[in-house]
């Protein structure tokens, strides 16, 4: 008969049974059960290798993703890519659907506007690069005479021969064969940011037309409290991407503006590109703009002179200041609220990983991870683990 269906012993014989069992006398060959034994995972030394067992567990689960993406990157890097994106743009589609659109022709505005304007920026930075190139490469010659003449009036001696051996290095290495490998591995790379684009570009139209909906599919195994868990970090997850990247544009336009200005005042070629780099760069807290400045000065020193340098980097110092202090807690508000050694640490796993890619990505995905921590157990309580348990002093 099956497990379900097999016939109990009657309760008397079981009792009988049992009695007889008890009313044995023990087994005089039978060890005393050692009570250290129970004790031996249950003492201070027993509960920290458990735990220390169920973190390498932990670590090794996250390591096997970690691997897994690192080998996958030309999937998991535009799929990234197209939740940030999607979640920053959106709130237009939400205000398409809400003055009637259907949602596939909201989204389908929402992508094309998005296409355009990224395209538009490309064009503005070659066009100008083509342009400028001729001037910027004869204000690079006569800066780079300079220099050599300063570098001849220092103290220790840099002879002729020194730089013209510098000058031959690199020309030896341009015609080498390791520049035509890297043009090779560029083609092959190209060819991956194309493939990775268009994977970019499809998946940011479904996020955007199916987003809530994929969503809560993934939601159908949990009911009750998890269920409504699952709203609550997949809000915070959009939110909070969302803000960041709405907070970081408008910064960084402010930073692009400002810089490009002094830039043009001071006679900077390559206005444009280095203001659009600017752009960009500031995406990446901490050394974005740091790297931003460098660059520029660098442009400057090159291209102008030694004193109009260090105008632009006093510029630099004072738009970044301006936003820092101003700007930035006006328009990210609570959306960033990580401890700068946090954002340094996945500033460097990011780039570790990915590159820059995951420099651009690792800020606001551990920014959306700590916003899903603290909507955790309710709308305002956050788990366990990071809920404060006395008060923290400065």
């Amino acid at each position: 008969m099956g497990l379900f269906g097999r016939r109990k012993p009657p309760p008397a014989r079981q009792n009988v049974l049992t009695r007889s069992v008890e009313a044995q006398p023990p087994d005089d060959h039978e060890a005393p059960a050692d009570p250290r034994a129970s004790q031996l995972w249950s003492d201070g030394f027993g509960r920290v290798g458990t735990r220390s067992l169920q973190i390498l567990a932990v670590v090794a689960v996250v390591a096997v993703f970690g691997f897994v993406g690192t080998r996958l990157t030309l999937v998991v890097i535009p799929v990234l890519i197209a939740l940030v994106l999607a979640a920053a743009i959106s709130p237009l589609v939400a205000f398409l659907r809400r003055r009637g659109l259907p949602p596939i022709l909201a989204t389908w505005i929402s992508l094309l506007a998005l296409i355009a304007l990224l395209s538009a920026i490309v064009w503005l930075v070659v066009r100008a690069v083509v342009d400028q190139w001729d001037e910027l490469r004869d204000q690079a010659l006569e800066g780079f005479d300079s220099l050599q003449a300063y570098l001849q009036n220092l103290p220790f001696d840099i002879t002729e021969e020194q730089i013209a051996s510098v000058r031959e290095s690199a020309m030896n290495l341009l015609r080498s064969d390791a520049v035509g490998s890297g043009a090779v591995a560029g083609v092959s790379q190209t060819a991956d940011f194309v493939a990775g684009f268009f994977i970019m570009i499809v998946v940011l139209f479904f996020f955007l037309k199916d987003g809530p909906a994929m969503w809560e599919f993934l939601l159908r195994p949990f009911e009750g409290h998890r269920y409504e868990r699952g709203k609550r970090v997949g809000a915070a997850t959009i939110r909070t991407l969302g803000g960041y990247v709405r907070g970081t544009a408008i910064v960084a336009t402010v930073d692009a503006v400002g810089i490009g200005v002094g830039l043009a005042i001071v006679g900077v070629p390559l206005v444009i590109p280095l203001s659009v780099l600017v752009f960009l760069l500031a995406f990446i807290p901490l050394v974005g703009a740091t790297l931003a400045g460098i660059l520029a000065a660098l442009v400057t020193l090159v291209a102008v002179g030694p004193v109009e340098a260090l105008i632009v980097v006093a510029i630099v110092v004072v738009v970044n200041q301006l936003e820092g202090d101003f700007l930035q807690p006006i328009v990210m508000g609570r959306t960033l609220r990580l401890h700068p050694l946090v954002i340094l640490f996945a500033l460097t796993a990011g780039t570790v990983l990915v590159g820059i890619t995951g420099a651009v990505l690792a800020v606001p995905i551990a920014a959306s991870i700590w916003h899903a921590i603290q909507v955790w157990d309710g709308p305002d309580l956050p788990a366990r683990f990071a809920r404060k348990k006395r008060p923290e002093t400065a």
